[in-house]
């Protein structure tokens, strides 16, 4: 998560109710060009952690305060959260502990924060070329066409598709521009085969403002129609989802070559640490590729016959005694285990 640089609050400001104080680091994020959902997290942290220690003012907070709300959250969980998971705690925790330590640096309160483990990124979900295909057959009309077609070739984001406007299309250089992708800054991607073929036949039959949006959905309405499209398809609905078809399209273009860099620009991370999440989900392609082009070093026929030759040599060096049956060097005189003597 890059770091937003919001300075240092006044010296006095510790002396305000925290509840004042919480609105004017919020106001201060705004202002320092922090995005919505930055915004919006910040606040439910700040909100969570001071609702459990009562508002106390800031200079009374104690690393206790802090022990007891973790041990609290991670036994208990969020009120109104989603999954309930230990896994999904342990993660909000985490970010929440960066936003409080964020939060009493501003004011330059020094206070130890209980550090929280971060748990260990799953490998996102994506789907495959047969459930694409089912998607694509089940499609009701042209709208779902499109959907599709963008978020598998573009690789944008839930709220960069619905902010897309028919100004932002060039199809002669096949670019879309995002102007209002993550962090507030612009990116450029690519208009695929599909997606030019749609794009041309939705533009010849008529003339759009340049401000028009592409996609005419609310989000709850982009999310409920792919919902319904995964049911027709006969796909779990729990798979099909903006952001997994986001995962689809970034594990396609690094199975069809790109490289991860060129990757990291189309989708529009800042860190390629957040790209390279999608190499390990080529292990199995690898381990494909790597049984159809690699043979090994030594070639089989010539393994048999070493093989072959390790068994004769043992069979030459090694005798059973006539007596006891136990094996004895094959230029043994007496048996070493019965004392038996071996007749030449």
């Amino acid at each position: 998560m890059p770091r937003i640089d919001v300075g240092k609050a006044p010296s006095n400001y510790v002396n305000l109710d925290s509840k004042s104080l919480v609105e004017k680091f919020i106001a201060v994020l705004e202002a320092s060009g922090a995005d919505e959902k930055t915004v919006k997290s910040y606040r439910a942290a700040l909100t969570d952690f001071f609702n459990f220690v009562g508002w106390k003012n800031v200079k009374e907070v104690t690393y206790d305060d802090f022990y007891m709300w973790r041990v609290e959250r991670l036994r208990n969980g969020f009120p109104g959260e989603k999954y309930g998971d230990r896994r999904s705690r342990e993660a909000t925790l985490y970010y929440y502990t960066i936003f409080l330590r964020r939060f009493f640096e501003w004011l330059g309160i020094e206070i130890e924060i209980p550090q929280v483990r971060r748990p260990r990124r799953k490998e996102p979900p994506v789907l495959k070329q047969e459930e694409i295909a089912k998607l694509f057959n089940a499609s009701r009309d042209f709208l779902d066409m499109l959907i599709l077609a963008l978020l598998l070739e573009t690789g944008l984001r839930a709220e960069e598709l619905l902010n897309l406007r028919f100004g932002d299309i060039d199809l002669e250089s096949r670019e879309i521009k995002v102007r209002n992708a993550k962090y507030d800054e612009e990116r450029v991607v690519v208009i695929g085969d599909l997606t030019y073929a749609l794009l041309s036949q939705l533009l010849a039959i008529k003339k759009f403002d340049s401000e028009e949006r592409i996609i005419p959905l609310s989000y709850s309405g982009l999310y409920k129609r792919l919902k319904s499209l995964a049911k027709r398809a006969g796909i779990d609905p729990s798979k099909i989802r903006p952001h997994i078809l986001r995962h689809t399209f970034a594990t396609e273009a690094l199975k069809r070559g790109i490289n991860i860099v060129s990757l990291q620009k189309l989708l529009g991370h800042r860190d390629l640490k957040t790209t390279q999440v999608y190499l390990h989900m080529m292990r199995e392609d690898i381990k494909n590729e790597y049984l159809k082009t690699f043979k090994g070093v030594i070639a089989l026929p010539t393994l048999i016959k070493y093989e072959n030759s390790i068994s004769l040599k043992k069979q030459s060096k090694e005798l059973l005694c006539p007596y006891c049956g136990s094996e004895i060097p094959s230029n043994a005189r007496f048996c070493p285990y019965c004392g038996a003597r071996i007749q030449k």
